[in-house]
């Protein structure tokens, strides 16, 4: 039985219909994988050597430790964070402007019984799988440095799969209401850089002056970085993460919401 043939299978004895969708999507990877497993592992790699080990050790030689801890056991989850919102967004930009506007892949799926509601969820849901793949490579680094001091780590590849969905949603949205691709390099430079650089990733929320603390607490990565490192280092905090947790799914259900809306407008004429 070929792929194409199970795909039918799976549609004619009453799977949703969005898992077409999906099954493309890991069709499409199949023929990638080898490449993104090397760079998945190199990346995390190279960042916790030369700004963990290289830079955390001058800062802990000067300011001991940061948020009580050691550098590198600080910086660490912020990275992870960080990578899911480049993966989710680079999924969710060309991609999907691409496929609507040159390839035309979804015209394509739409030509299936899939309607513009599958197409988007069965991206969403690949980003959320790509979250999954690449925190798992990434807390096993991690590991291997000795950032991981809790089992409530193992919490960490779900709540990637959230937030990968949650920042993939409104940028789906976004890249299927653009005309062209002139739109993404100022979306990464006044978007994507700033959420990293005010993310709490790199230094204490507590030494921004009050104004952009209150303009980061409002941004989405902050949160998410506060609830990796606190699995990470087994220090979860009810009040907050669950704030944190209530903020994720709000941003999930919103960017949902906008990208089905957008993709209904551009694809269904």
């Amino acid at each position: 039985m070929t792929d194409l043939d199970t795909s039918t299978t799976a549609l004619r004895v009453g799977w949703p219909t969005w898992l077409r969708a999906l099954w493309a999507h890991s069709f499409f990877y199949s023929r990638v994988w080898k490449g993104s497993i090397t760079t998945s592992f190199l990346f995390p790699t190279l960042y916790l050597t030369a700004m963990g080990v290289g830079l955390g050790s001058l800062v802990d030689h000067h300011v001991h430790h940061v948020g009580g801890v050691r550098y590198i056991d600080f910086l660490a989850p912020g990275l992870l964070a960080g990578t899911l919102l480049q993966v989710a967004t680079s999924e969710s930009t060309f991609p999907v402007l691409g496929r609507i506007k040159w390839d035309r892949t979804y015209y394509a799926m739409l030509a299936t019984p899939l309607s513009a509601t599958d197409v988007v969820i069965g991206h969403l849901f690949w980003v959320a799988i790509r979250g999954a793949m690449v925190s798992s490579i990434f807390l096993f680094v991690m590991a291997l440095f000795g950032c991981v001091h809790s089992w409530l780590a193992v919490f960490v590849i779900p709540l990637s799969c959230a937030a990968a969905f949650a920042f993939a949603a409104p940028t789906t949205a976004f890249a299927a209401t653009t005309k062209s691709e002139n739109a993404f390099p100022l979306f990464y430079r006044f978007g994507v850089i700033p959420l990293f650089l005010f993310s709490a990733t790199f230094f204490p929320l507590e030494q921004l002056p009050q104004a952009l603390q209150v303009f980061a607490q409002v941004t989405p990565l902050v949160h998410v970085v506060l609830l990796m490192r606190n699995l990470t280092l087994g220090t979860f905090q009810v009040g907050q993460n669950l704030f944190d947790l209530a903020y994720l799914a709000v941003l999930c259900g919103v960017g949902w919401k906008l990208a089905n809306r957008a993709f209904k407008r551009r694809l269904v004429l």
